[in-house]
């Protein structure tokens, strides 16, 4: 006895965790209300905020421990200076990555989601920049002890490229070629 399987609402190439809807083929996507759109962005961007929240949390409770070490006192100018802007960088990238939970507090319920997503954004894009400084720093401040001379800039200069690409090369480069493929093309 054989048992056909009928998956509602999927298409061939289609998986039924989306109902179907395949990533190739975004206008067969049902549309979605402004309401619909800035709660979805919401949700999403509190998704996101959660990630970023407890590793510049986590970093930033190693580096307030750092200073109260014995080897710290032993370490030069340079590396104290790194130190303070680590610090300050990772304070800051924590408030700003914090500041939508405070915002959202502060105006949930003044049908004021619209604004609250935007500003959101931007302090979440300065606190990822802030973060992205912050680990540069702490990776410098360590390197610099570890690793004789230019080679620990070398080094930190070599991932802070990669945070560059990854972060916000890589993104921008998908947005504008998802751009380029929704123009409309004309007849030839």
């Amino acid at each position: 006895m054989t048992t056909q399987i009928e998956w509602s609402g999927t298409k061939p190439g289609g998986c039924d965790a989306c109902a179907g809807h395949d990533a190739e083929s975004p206008e067969d996507e049902a549309p979605e209300t402004p309401r619909e759109r800035v709660n979805r962005r919401w949700n999403e961007m509190m998704q996101e905020t959660r990630v970023a929240q407890t590793g510049v949390q986590i970093l930033f409770g190693f580096l307030l421990s750092v200073a109260f070490t014995p080897l710290f006192h032993d370490l030069g100018t340079f590396d104290h200076a790194v130190y303070v802007v680590t610090v300050i960088s990772g304070a800051t990238a924590t408030a700003c990555l914090i500041a939508p939970v405070s915002i959202h507090r502060f105006l949930s319920g003044q049908r004021m989601k619209d604004e609250m997503v935007e500003v959101a954004h931007r302090l979440m894009m300065c606190g990822m920049l802030l973060m992205a400084v912050t680990i540069g720093c702490t990776l410098l401040l360590i390197l610099h002890v570890v690793v004789p001379g230019f080679m620990a800039k070398l080094l930190v200069g070599g991932v802070m490229v990669w945070f560059a690409l990854a972060w916000y090369a890589l993104p921008l480069w998908l947005r504008r070629r998802s751009a380029r493929r929704q123009e409309p093309r004309s007849p030839e």
